[in-house]
């Protein structure tokens, strides 16, 4: 699933496709903003992990899991 992540005071927002379902990503989103967790933390589909300090978030956008298109076709 691709998630964009909006950050205070940074001109650009993290973009990144996870393997982790909606609710687990939404769930991590919820605590971090709650104060229940200093920081946001979510792992890419390479393993990467992106850590944010809760505070800095500006917003959060959850998208549908990309599919990958394999070939050419004719549209």
């Amino acid at each position: 699933m691709e998630v964009k992540i909006g950050v205070q005071h940074a001109p650009r927002e993290i973009v990144l496709e996870s393997g982790q379902s909606a609710e687990d990503v939404e769930r991590a989103v919820a605590d971090a903003l709650s104060g229940k967790a200093p920081l946001l933390s979510l792992e890419d589909e390479k393993g990467r992990r992106v850590l944010i300090p809760s505070d800095k978030i500006a917003y959060v956008e959850l998208g549908e899991t990309a599919v990958r298109r394999v070939g050419f076709g004719t549209l």
